[in-house]
């Protein structure tokens, strides 16, 4: 069934004007989708001015903005909801209740149901799935095959769903909350790791968060849980003991680390280089062809990335790192000295294991950014007795930076790996690895 055939004639509420419902009311209206189109959105007009004058002409369109934005939600057939937009929200529980004939779905569900190919494969993880996502979209450009990738990664499917041919592949990076309620897998899903996040609110952008670490866990594994016998589940070993609790009914690999030469350090990218292979040896791609794209590949901005070798001190940009796990992996990648750079908004996360780390790998010096989280986080680090003198505060990028830059020694590494949200001096950790980057800069 195409979207012509099932939303024709029904009355569908966008929930949340994100990247990709925005590609899926443009989709519909460019294609003539005859339904009564609905956005419904927390901000206000003037906020979104330019989408009002882009949809103004059609006359299936309206608005439910501001505080009236998730309100009186049952007279619709289908909602489409944004990953931002919580399954908890009352406006959607009290429509649910009055109505239940209504479709909660989702822009993604949506896609992986109309897709021209079945050549998908989706990847999740708690880290290193952007990395991993885009290694598998690289081998398979290697080996010739045209390739689509969107998702978490920043690319909305239905952005590009017109140009996708049935023997094209399609590579989705899936975050927990755009696999949550999903009714649908990929024929290929790959794990990459899990562990604690998303359990408290941080971003202002994206008020959705887990309940428990056991909601995360489900909401991952619907990334698999609707495979069929002939699907193949690619998975971090590490996992095995979960996933065998699931019974997947589809074929499971596991894999553990893989160091074929490449630009990305890190024991954890050993851990995406292997997925990438074994999702690649599933395909049929030979290894020659998957070792030399491997090779190639760069990694992606803001994961691990040098940015600068100053006076024989290497800058790293690490601000994809919003969980102290990242940020420990980060550390264990390193053998010489590490000024780090670390601390933020709150998201709820035990920096205790990571305080642990920082005392026993004697980290020569941590310069903490202002944030709710960062008091909690020196506590930890005293606690682990790592020494008071070696903390320093920094209010701006600018102030931590050249504090650094003031304390390194050549050979050392100064990495800005923080452990925590960026939301507060920053706007998100885009925004906080480019202030990095242009601070290293201007050493």
């Amino acid at each position: 069934m195409n979207l012509q055939e099932k939303l024709g004639g029904k009355r569908v509420a966008l929930l949340g004007l994100g990247v990709e419902n925005l590609a899926l009311a443009k989709f519909l209206l460019s294609h003539n989708v005859g339904c009564q189109l609905t956005i419904c959105d927390m901000r206000s007009q003037e906020q979104l001015a330019d989408r009002f004058a882009e949809f103004a002409r059609h006359d299936n369109v309206s608005w439910k903005l501001g505080v009236e934005f998730n309100q009186g939600l049952e007279p619709f057939d289908f909602l489409f909801r944004s990953p931002g937009w919580t399954l908890e929200c009352p406006g959607i529980k009290s429509a649910l209740k009055k109505n239940k004939k209504i479709v909660l779905t989702s822009a993604m569900e949506q896609f992986l149901e109309v897709c021209p190919t079945r050549n998908i494969i989706g990847v999740t993880g708690t880290k290193g799935k952007g990395t991993t996502s885009s290694l598998i979209a690289a081998i398979l450009r290697k080996a010739g095959k045209t390739v689509w990738l969107g998702g978490n990664i920043g690319i909305a499917p239905f952005a590009f769903i017109d140009g996708i041919k049935s023997e094209d592949w399609v590579v989705l990076e899936l975050s927990s909350f755009q696999l949550q309620g999903m009714k649908y897998s990929p024929h290929i899903a790959v794990m990459t790791n899990f562990s604690r996040e998303h359990l408290a609110p941080a971003d202002p952008n994206n008020s959705n968060f887990h309940k428990s670490l056991k909601e995360y866990w489900q909401a991952k594994w619907r990334i698999a849980s609707n495979q069929q016998a002939t699907g193949y589940l690619v998975a971090n070993n590490k996992l095995a003991k979960r996933i065998n609790k699931e019974l997947p009914r589809s074929q499971t690999i596991y894999f553990s680390r893989l160091a074929w030469p490449s630009q990305l350090i890190g024991k954890h990218n050993q851990e995406n280089v292997a997925a990438a292979a074994l999702v690649a040896d599933i395909i049929g791609i030979d290894a020659v062809t998957a070792q030399a794209a491997v090779k190639e590949f760069a990694g992606l901005e803001h994961r691990l990335e040098l940015v600068r070798t100053v006076n024989g001190v290497d800058y790293y940009d690490d601000s994809f790192a919003t969980t102290p796990e990242a940020t420990m992996i980060a550390l264990k990648s390193f053998r010489k000295p590490v000024i780090l750079l670390a601390g933020g908004a709150d998201k709820g996360a035990d920096f205790k294991s990571m305080a642990k780390l920082i005392a026993k790998r004697k980290i020569k010096t941590v310069i903490l950014f202002d944030g709710a989280a960062t008091p909690r986080l020196k506590t930890d680090l005293l606690e682990a007795g790592y020494a008071e003198g070696k903390i320093l505060a920094a209010d701006s990028m600018v102030s931590a930076v050249s504090q650094a830059a003031n304390l390194a020694k050549p050979d050392d590494a100064v990495v800005m790996s923080t452990a925590c949200a960026s939301f507060g001096i920053f706007k998100n950790y885009k925004d906080r690895g480019n202030q990095f980057k242009a601070a290293v800069s201007g050493l």
